[in-house]
């Protein structure tokens, strides 16, 4: 099946009076395919069993690798879409106040023992019986998730419409070796108001905020089974090595080891 964001749909997910409610599949996202932008009063966990998902909410898009999963705040609006072949699975969730559930939408790693529970929990019928072994299976997924670690995959989108233009440009071309200064100016900006611009309104540094681009492209470029010498090209490294230092930096190891773990937890 398809990602279903049919409005009566969600509207009966929403009605649903369960703490959490699944999709009870393993849904397939085409590459190309973009869901219409939608919210719902229930808050979203979408899982990526398999290529990359990528959420985008005002303001940023969160990337979402193989055994992670992305939290959606309840009435966010947002759209979703796949890089390479996607599979993942959704669960809405109304939980209780004492859950201590993430208030922002992020990415998080799922572990190995999370991951059964998001399986067994998609599994659940709609009206599952809050005091049976059903619902206990609920509350330890809500305890797994309130301490399940975040993973900084997003990539900031900012507002102005001169830095998104920018944006715009830096994806078309991301091995072009510009200085700040040349970026700047082909937006009509100087390097100083680009650099406070971006300061202001995604928080990063130019050159954070590339690098942080790099690793959007190289997670979907991976998942497409391209290899890492190819995508140091593609992004304008010198070498495969220096792709590799650079990407470990950002999310803590190389990306071979990075996509390996990921896919052995399958």
């Amino acid at each position: 099946m398809y990602l279903d964001v049919r409005r009566d749909w969600l509207a009966y997910v929403d009605e649903i009076p369960r703490a959490l409610v699944a999709a009870n599949a393993v849904a397939t996202l085409d590459a190309l395919e973009q869901s219409p932008r939608h919210h719902h009063q229930k808050a979203q966990l979408l899982f990526t069993v398999r290529g990359v998902v990528n959420c985008e909410v005002d303001g940023a898009v969160w990337i979402v690798p193989p055994q992670c999963a992305v939290w959606i705040p309840s009435g966010l609006p947002h759209s979703v879409f796949g890089s390479g072949e996607v599979e993942c699975l959704s669960l809405f969730i109304d939980p209780p106040d004492s859950a201590n559930l993430p208030k922002d939408c992020c990415t998080i790693a799922v572990s190995r023992f999370f991951r059964e529970l998001l399986m067994r929990a998609n599994a659940l019928p709609d009206l599952y019986d809050v005091d049976g072994p059903d619902g206990r299976i609920v509350s330890v997924l809500f305890d797994e998730l309130a301490v399940a670690p975040v993973e900084d995959l997003c990539l900031p989108i900012p507002g102005d419409p001169r830095l998104k233009k920018l944006t715009d440009l830096l994806i078309a071309a991301p091995a072009d070796h510009a200085s700040v200064a040349e970026w700047a100016s082909r937006v009509a900006l100087s390097e100083r108001s680009l650099s406070r611009l971006l300061a202001d309104e995604v928080g990063m540094s130019f050159g954070r905020w590339r690098r942080q681009l790099h690793i959007v492209l190289a997670l979907r470029r991976l998942s497409a089974g391209q290899s890492v010498q190819a995508i140091a090209i593609d992004l304008g490294y010198e070498s495969a090595s220096s792709f590799v230092t650079m990407f470990r930096k950002m999310v803590g190891k190389p990306p071979g080891r990075y996509l390996l773990e990921r896919n052995r937890l399958r």
